[in-house]
């Protein structure tokens, strides 16, 4: 096995297999801790809503949790976030073997209790700087998804509300409260 060290492009990082979690930042691997229950159950409820919705319209593919995106290059980075969503017209002929070159359509990120605000917000920044379309923060101690866009203010919606998003699910629309268990 290499060591950790040795991984700083997303083609060492694909190549290496028994890693674990772990996502690579401007060439720098960072290994992630297991996120427990109650992050894993509602990163697969949302998963499992877009893939209803995706496939039932044939709009593209959704992603689960263990799929990268090389986002960045030279330094290289890849970042995985829990649940996302690729357009159909986005997508190559074949799906790829290793990691998805550019970012998702829209990337849904699962908040830990041990993470930190400017780690969550350096990611939707990564995100966002990239070229993603969106991006849902949902955070299971407030029972809330904070909805990040392009050159728009950030959203913050409760469990009373419903998420919607037109301009990258056109008709999508899910009660805040049914994500979560």
């Amino acid at each position: 096995m290499a060591t950790v060290a040795e991984i700083t492009t997303a083609e060492q990082l694909f190549q290496e297999p028994g890693l674990g979690r772990c996502e690579l930042l401007r060439g720098e691997l960072v290994l992630m801790s297991p996120s427990g229950s109650l992050h894993a159950i509602i990163a697969a409820t949302l998963a499992e809503i877009l893939c209803d919705f995706v496939k039932q319209r044939k709009l593209g593919w959704v992603f689960g949790a263990e799929g990268g995106f090389h986002i960045r290059h030279d330094p290289d980075t890849v970042r995985a976030p829990d649940a996302a969503f690729v357009s159909a017209g986005r997508m190559p002929a074949s799906v790829p073997q290793g990691f998805f070159p550019g970012p998702p359509d829209l990337a849904v990120e699962v908040l830990s209790p041990n993470d930190r605000a400017s780690e969550v917000l350096a990611k939707v920044s990564d995100w966002l700087e990239a070229g993603c379309r969106k991006v849902w923060v949902v955070d299971p101690e407030t029972r809330s998804v904070a909805v990040y866009a392009p050159n728009v203010q950030m959203r913050v919606l409760h469990l009373a509300d419903v998420l919607t998003d037109e301009d990258v699910l056109p008709g999508f629309q899910i009660e805040v409260r049914k994500i979560f268990p």
